[in-house]
């Protein structure tokens, strides 16, 4: 089998996986929604590639573009969170057949390489190449800034999943991003004059158009790629035969949780979550990620002037209270399908389940408030308003999410971060993220034009005290809905093991 005939056939059988997937039409909800966003993100390209164009034609320098690239770049590492999966992911379920693990991988890699998402920059990239041609840009110089511009955009694509398959790993791999892609505003750290950042534009401008510059892209992009080819070898098979360290901490008494024992049948379900928190891979990995990106935003928020608009200072403490609950709720079910035919053998086991998730999550709610403190020091945040986002967040985002429990059918691995399935949000999942999201700072905002800001925390304080206190009525709706769909989603549950 030669090498096109394998890339054929891998394709092929990912879009027979699509089709057969438990979750096929909460999926294709998603790819409509993502088709959305990217006609979207097409326009927006297009404006400001015809603007950039139009810069760099009045200034005559058609490398223009290049000075700006390292920010584009990571607008684009971050979007790729939400389209781009590693091979390390998809790779697993050829790992019994006769087919070379690494053609296998060289395959997925080149189709991230010869992506749809990739080549949608081209709306950035052809806008500005016409007009700076019809500014008297030769078609040479033309050319080959769109080579380095198409280029810089697959080297992205093969830097983020260098970084995301490190970073499942390890979170301090996270440097590895911020100190690159934070090198490009080092010279303004050196010199606030903005001398030394202007020397370093006028020499991108003239290498941006210059052969030896797409050369050398090409040059790095290449070593990307076979470190890509290793590194994804490696770790996949490693995860694969469980050929990792062994932990180094035993389980005693300390695990045991004693103290929940005094709350009968909800304490042991309280156990069982913060089992999984401390055991389980897939979910520590997201509690984790959290908790981190929490820290680093009360950091900015409380000692930088980045975010010093109101609007934006909502925004950021509504986030950090929700930003947990999103992460871990949207799955909510998906670790307990590993053994959801237990839970089904005594009568309510499923509403004691989904009372111990509320009540563990609304503890875990202390933690941003602790966090976000030196917030409150700085002057940031007021007592008020972080209490009403916090009760807004057990209330109002917690009654969003928990409805996710009567939809959830699939199954997510506990023990795999790089190989394993359900790791992505689909399309049912992604609108009530966007809901809890966007509903209660639109409230906010709709509330901020009648009212006063402190008339306005105290309505969402009282929301969320409402429905915080509400909870054991809209859980037991949660519960009676899951049971009038048990039999059903046990089958998604089963075929996504």
């Amino acid at each position: 089998m030669n090498a096109f005939t394998l890339f054929r056939l891998l394709r092929r059988n990912n879009n027979l996986g699509f089709r057969r997937s438990p979750a096929y039409e909460q999926s294709l909800v998603a790819k409509v929604l993502m088709g959305i966003g990217a006609c979207f993100f097409v326009l927006y390209l297009i404006i400001y590639g015809t603007m950039f164009g139009s810069i760099a034609s009045s200034e005559q320098e058609p490398g223009f573009l290049i000075t700006i690239f390292p920010i584009l770049m990571l607008v684009d590492f971050g979007l790729r969170f939400m389209v781009q999966q590693t091979p390390a992911m998809l790779v697993k379920p050829y790992m019994l057949l006769p087919v070379p693990r690494k053609s296998v991988i060289d395959t997925f890699l080149v189709t991230s390489l010869l992506s749809i998402y990739n080549f949608l920059w081209l709306s950035l990239l052809l806008p500005y190449f016409i007009i700076i041609l019809a500014g008297g840009c030769e078609w040479a110089e033309a050319c080959l800034l769109l080579c380095s511009g198409i280029s810089l955009i697959m080297l992205n694509s093969q830097f983020y999943l260098v970084v995301r398959t490190l970073v499942a790993r390890n979170l301090f791999w996270w440097l590895m991003p911020i100190i690159i892609y934070g090198s490009y505003f080092i010279p303004l750290l050196i010199d606030h004059k903005g001398d030394l950042f202007g020397d370093m534009l006028n020499v991108a401008t003239e290498w941006g158009v210059s052969a030896w510059m797409t050369l050398a892209l090409l040059a790095l992009l290449t070593c990307l790629f076979l470190v890509n080819r290793s590194m994804q070898d490696a770790f996949v098979y490693e995860e694969v035969s469980r050929q990792e360290k062994e932990s180094t901490v035993k389980v005693g008494t300390s695990s045991q949780f004693l103290f929940f024992n005094r709350f009968g049948e909800t304490g042991e379900y309280l156990k069982l979550e913060l089992k999984s928190v401390f055991r389980n891979k897939a979910i520590r990995a997201r509690v984790i990620s959290s908790l981190v990106l929490i820290i680093v935003f009360s950091a900015l928020i409380a000692y930088t002037n980045l975010y010093d608009g109101r609007m934006m200072l909502n925004f950021f403490c509504y986030y950090c209270f929700s930003l947990y609950g999103m992460t871990a709720l949207v799955k909510i079910m998906g670790p307990e399908g590993n053994y959801i035919d237990l839970l089904m053998v005594h009568r309510e086991n499923i509403l004691t389940l989904l009372r111990a998730k509320y009540y563990f999550h609304c503890a875990v709610l202390v933690v941003p408030l602790l966090v976000m403190l030196p917030a409150v020091i700085e002057g940031k945040f007021s007592i008020l308003m972080m209490l009403s986002y916090m009760l807004l967040s057990s209330g109002l985002l917690y009654f969003i999410l928990f409805q996710l429990a009567v939809s959830n059918k699939q199954t997510l691995p506990l023990d795999q971060k790089l190989t394993g399935k359900a790791q992505v949000e689909n399309g049912h999942q992604l609108i009530f993220e966007l809901v809890g999201m966007t509903l209660p700072l639109i409230l906010v905002m709709l509330l901020l034009l009648v009212f006063e800001e402190e008339t306005c925390y105290v309505i969402l304080l009282a929301i969320g005290i409402a429905l915080t206190a509400l909870h054991p009525i809209w859980l037991r709706r949660v519960y009676v809905r899951m049971m009038k769909r048990k039999y059903k989603n046990l089958e998604g549950f089963h075929s996504s093991r």
